[in-house]
């Protein structure tokens, strides 16, 4: 089959449309189950570009979590702590693969942003994966193939409209892309630049510590920014991308987005926050949205009285402004990687305070000299990659 009929574009206003191979040739891609639609594909291949570069560069299962078309979450399949299952809402004794981990983790990195998603697996989805996928509002998932268990499981979800597209692991795409803006179609050759360790020999930092577990945090940090809209700015700790600032006009509110994030991210594991008494049964997205806005300045509109009784069994105390600073404080060992060179020193200084300790990125900036200069005063490690990695 070489194209595929599709409801509607972007906007149900943009008929008629498809996916179709212009050789010709047939498309590289199954639908299982359900009808997935113009921005479902979208989605679901640039996904599966990420999860699939990214266990060819950490040699580890991979996993992305998408909204449209830029990654709410990518990781690798790293086991889960005691800390993990219960920040992640796994169900205890729920037996985990590396696959479901690496889901689990990319799903994790910002459950909000990743309430819809199309999910994308590197290896073949098993049952462990799908079992925790069903428990989640997704659109979809795409992956080289599926256990008969795991298949099963998927097809239950959504009354039986769960979109599941199996993707052929050896295509390979034609190096030339095409894409048509108002009329005029551009082409260009497509990125293939392949991302590894030896891109991050080149050290320009006083500091020149650059641990294994860094090695691969920045390269998943690099693999996200390479699928991310531009601009872009990727905060990864534990081979999981902990905050992703996407498709920003200046690289300092991308830093800030992505800081933002990774502080939400590690705020959700304080103990006050694991500990929320939440009532029983209550719904995946409403309790994640409770601890966002619980999380968040409007924390009274959360917890006034005749609103925090449909939440929680008691009324929680607030986390002070003070606690909030304090336990971000703890927060260390991040490595921030940015799509495009950081322009001004600025960047790192917010960085910082996300407890970034190292940073890749493309240099070639005209105050590269002050960056560097920046990095050196907090003893950060910082590595030149000379590689651009914009994505539109």
């Amino acid at each position: 089959m070489n194209e595929l009929e599709l409801k509607y574009g972007c906007n149900p206003n943009q008929k008629p449309s498809r996916i179709f191979m212009k050789d010709g040739g047939d498309l590289p891609l199954t639908v299982l189950n359900g009808k997935p639609g113009y921005i479902n594909f979208l989605d679901a291949l640039n996904s599966w570009q990420l999860a699939r570069e990214l266990k060819e560069a950490s040699g580890l299962p991979s996993a992305a979590s998408f909204k449209h078309v830029s990654p709410a979450g990518a990781a690798v399949g790293l086991p889960l702590s005691g800390t993990d299952r219960k920040l992640y809402f796994v169900e205890p004794g729920a037996e985990l693969t590396p696959t479901a981990c690496a889901y689990i983790r990319a799903r994790g990195a910002d459950r909000l942003c990743s309430y819809g998603d199309w999910a994308a697996l590197s290896d073949v989805c098993d049952a462990a994966t799908a079992q925790y996928l069903k428990g989640e509002v997704s659109d979809g998932i795409i992956a080289p193939g599926y256990t008969e268990e795991a298949l099963e499981i998927l097809r239950t979800k959504k009354k039986g409209a769960y979109n599941v597209v199996q993707i052929d692991p050896g295509y390979q795409p034609a190096p030339q892309e095409y894409k048509d803006v108002f009329g005029v179609t551009f082409q260009q050759g497509r990125n293939g630049y392949r991302i590894g360790k030896s891109l991050l020999d080149h050290i320009v930092t006083k500091c020149q510590d650059l641990p294994q577990a860094a090695k691969i945090d920045m390269m998943v940090a690099l693999i996200t920014l390479k699928y991310t809209q531009s601009n872009s700015v990727c905060y990864v700790k534990d081979g999981q991308a902990i905050g992703v600032g996407a498709g920003q006009q200046s690289r300092i509110h991308c830093t800030r987005l992505a800081g933002a994030k990774a502080d939400n991210w590690w705020l959700r594991q304080h103990p006050q926050v694991l500990a929320l008494p939440f009532v029983e049964n209550i719904r995946r997205p409403d309790r994640d949205n409770a601890i966002d806005v619980y999380l968040s300045d409007e924390w009274e509109d959360l917890l006034a009285d005749g609103a925090w009784q449909a939440v929680f069994t008691e009324r929680p105390q607030p986390l002070a402004a003070e606690e909030k600073k304090a336990w971000i404080a703890k927060l260390g060992g991040v490595t921030c990687g940015s799509d495009a060179f950081f322009p001004f020193g600025d960047n790192v200084e917010r960085a910082r305070k996300s407890g970034v300790q190292y940073i890749v990125q493309p240099g070639g900036s005209i105050r590269d000299d002050h960056v560097i200069e920046t990095a050196d005063k907090y003893g950060m490690t910082m590595c030149f990659t000379g590689m651009r990695l914009f994505h539109h």
